[in-house]
């Protein structure tokens, strides 16, 4: 009897358990908190790396920003992110593409303007030689 209670705990145990996250993925969240740190402190060289060349940075009101477009944003403050704080994030990696969802609440500052932001966004990443990269970005605002 005490054999097929520990056997139904263990069963129980295992049933419920969240699966341990793999490399990649914990890779992939150093990636995003890099992005997230690096667009507060709008520091430039940091999100070079980050971010691909062919980077598709749609906003939630319809704009979409080149690479170029996203980083000379974030450097002139027309962008400007005070705080950052990323929830309910999820990462499924499949082969050398990453896809990261998460809710995602700001401060910003965008042209000297305080302001507040609620976004549910979806990134998606492209593992390269150099580490993982942004490829792509969708927000749509939080109602």
């Amino acid at each position: 009897m005490k054999t097929f209670l520990l056997s139904v705990v263990c069963f129980i145990g295992f049933a419920t358990s969240t699966p341990a996250q793999t490399k990649k993925e914990l890779k992939v969240q150093a990636a995003v908190e890099s992005l997230r740190k690096a667009m507060i402190d709008a520091d430039v060289a940091q999100l070079d790396k980050l971010v691909s060349e062919d980077l598709s940075y749609g906003h939630s009101g319809g704009n979409i920003q080149t690479k170029a477009q996203f980083i000379d944003a974030i450097k002139s403050g027309s962008s400007d992110f005070v705080t950052i704080d990323l929830t309910n994030q999820t990462v499924k990696v499949t082969g050398n593409t990453a896809v990261v969802r998460h809710a995602l609440s700001a401060t910003t500052n965008d042209n000297g303007k305080p302001g507040t932001v609620k976004l549910s966004v979806m990134l998606v990443w492209i593992k390269t030689h150099g580490g993982w990269k942004l490829l792509a970005r969708q927000a749509v605002k939080v109602v």
